[in-house]
């Protein structure tokens, strides 16, 4: 398992409870996905979308190295990141 496959397991195996578990997933293909919930397997994480997307998919199984970042669609304070292992304070929302 590469590093960044390892980050991204790790990110939500251990995804604070202050945090939603919403958002948009950007995949390495540059396709953006919004989801409001996922599961974790040990290749895979399983995103549920908020909508069908237009084929008619409401859940994506993506491999972690498909991966390439993360939007969060709320704000969201700086305890909360924090609670996942970042450092220091956003600025004022």
């Amino acid at each position: 398992m590469s590093a960044s496959e390892s980050a991204w397991k790790t990110l939500f195996a251990e995804w604070p409870a202050e945090l939603p578990r919403k958002g948009i997933l950007v995949t390495t293909l540059n396709e953006p996905i919004p989801f409001n919930g996922f599961m974790i397997g040990d290749h895979f994480v399983v995103i549920s979308r908020n909508a069908p997307d237009a084929l008619g998919a409401r859940t994506v199984l993506l491999p972690y190295e498909s991966l390439f970042l993360l939007k969060m669609t709320d704000v969201i304070k700086s305890k909360a990141y924090q609670a996942a292992g970042f450092r220091g304070e956003l600025g004022q929302q």
